[in-house]
């Protein structure tokens, strides 16, 4: 069952979509891509509302990928100083024991 329904105005297209994602959630998303839309719009020249979508739907995917990159990093970094912390750990063991 849908939780969330959204209504699509862009680029002289009109429809609705049903989503397992809450309003508010599918609301944001639609807002970033309409900005991004803009942004597309304000530095170039293309006119064609098929371009425009294509331009700013390899934006959106470019900030998602770099957003995943930097999350991967920072969580290979938290892994190695949990690494690090159980490493510390088995080496007072050992010395305890010897």
């Amino acid at each position: 069952m849908a939780k969330g329904t959204l209504q699509i105005d862009l680029l002289g297209t009109s429809f609705a979509i049903q989503s397992d994602e809450k309003d508010d959630y599918l609301d944001a998303i639609y807002n970033h891509y309409k900005n991004t839309i803009v942004r597309v719009e304000k530095t170039s020249n293309l006119t064609d509302p098929l371009k425009i979508a294509i331009i700013a739907g390899i934006l959106a995917a470019d900030e998602y990928h770099k957003e995943k990159m930097k999350n991967r990093n920072q969580d290979e970094t938290l892994d190695l100083s949990e690494v690090e912390k159980l490493a510390l750990k088995m080496i007072s063991r050992i010395d305890q024991v010897i």
